[in-house]
């Protein structure tokens, strides 16, 4: 049985090379099982990073050697680090990243799971009962994108349905015929996006 530890977290990033502003810091997320807590890189960004850690602490014990630098491919999590819990203790430990975009030859690769990230502008699909396949051109991209988004078929929710025909010119009546989805983005909505293409044109588009 896996279980999430919390623990008394103080860190330092360390970048190797000047980054973009909007990359997203390298995230620790930890879980333990039984006496072993797995250190977990976590990136968000849409780039792969190089990453290694340094861990200092209490309760626990820890590989010896060399630091070893791993890949962290784009918009995924890997195991950067095992810790090894010292019995009736709880592991307390600081720790500090070395992350660099440079992506060396060197670096060890291990499995990696993908993960979804929030996108630049949250991102909700409105489905009408006519829309398939102009709506599967969108959703089914959206399922193997590395975005969150939520879908809502319309017709499920009456109280949805009131809402978007009454934003509607044409009401109800144009609901009705639509066969394109109708996309909220960061706020505003659109009616003739098409593809995800599209969508991802208007979300990157800068206002």
């Amino acid at each position: 049985m896996k279980l999430l530890l919390t623990t008394a977290l103080l860190f330092c990033f360390h970048l190797a090379t000047v980054y973009a502003q909007d990359l997203v810091p390298i995230e620790i997320e930890d879980e333990q099982e039984n006496n072993r807590l797995m250190l977990y890189a976590v990136n968000k960004n849409l780039v792969d990073l190089d990453v290694s850690i340094e861990v200092e602490g209490t309760g626990f014990r820890k590989r010896g050697g060399r630091e070893i630098t791993y890949r962290v491919p784009a918009t995924s999590k890997i195991n950067i680090m095992t810790l090894i819990v010292d019995r009736g203790k709880q592991a307390l430990y600081t720790y500090k990243l070395n992350v660099s975009d440079s992506l060396s030859r060197r670096v060890r690769k291990v499995p990696f799971e993908l993960i979804k990230i929030d996108p630049k502008k949250p991102i909700t699909v409105f489905l009408p009962d006519s829309c398939s396949a102009k709506c599967d051109s969108i959703i089914n991209p959206l399922k193997e994108s590395p975005y969150k988004f939520t879908a809502i078929n319309i017709s499920e929710d009456e109280n949805i349905k009131n809402q978007i025909s009454g934003a509607l010119v044409g009401g109800a009546e144009r609901l009705g015929k639509m066969d394109t989805p109708i996309v909220m983005l960061g706020g505003k909505m659109y009616l003739k996006i098409a593809s995800y293409d599209e969508l991802m044109e208007k979300m990157n588009a800068e206002e």
